[in-house]
């Protein structure tokens, strides 16, 4: 898959980085709530330029839309041999990333990035296929499709 590719009905892209969730806000008064995680503005706005790329000056994509995602997480070094196998992954290592942070929030952090660049309001998403992987090049990979 290209970096940012699209067509009428599906948006492909991908967002190099380290993948942030989006966790609780809290309250800072006077009705005003930020988010807990200072690295997750860095992380949606990277996504809503990639999706923005794709989009191409494209009309949003309206009504039911399917969303596919495949988030991407550096190893840690324990899953890497030493000596003569450093460097190579372990047979025993994993592939799937069963640790924090938690796929749901990944995802909203994701559809709210997509929010207004790629479909009008992440409610519309009514099909969803999301994977937490180990993989060698940390992000995400995102298929937006309209199921028009």
């Amino acid at each position: 898959m290209s970096v940012a590719e699209g067509s009428d009905d599906v948006v492909r892209f991908q967002v190099p980085g380290l993948p942030m969730a989006q966790g609780s806000k809290r309250h800072v008064g006077h009705g005003v709530m930020v988010e807990m995680s200072k690295k997750l503005p860095a992380w949606r706005s990277d996504m809503q330029l990639m999706g923005q790329r794709a989009m191409a000056g494209r009309e949003l994509l309206y009504g039911p839309t399917s969303l596919r995602a495949v988030f991407a997480f550096p190893r840690p070094l324990y899953h890497y041999g030493t000596g003569r196998n450093a460097g190579r992954v372990k047979d025993s290592a994993p592939g799937w990333k069963d640790s924090a942070p938690d796929l749901d929030k990944l995802v909203r952090a994701l559809g709210d990035a997509l929010t207004g660049v790629v479909i009008r309001d992440d409610a519309q998403i009514c099909d969803l296929a999301v994977t937490k992987i180990y993989g060698q090049h940390p992000g995400v990979m995102v298929e937006v499709r309209s199921l028009r």
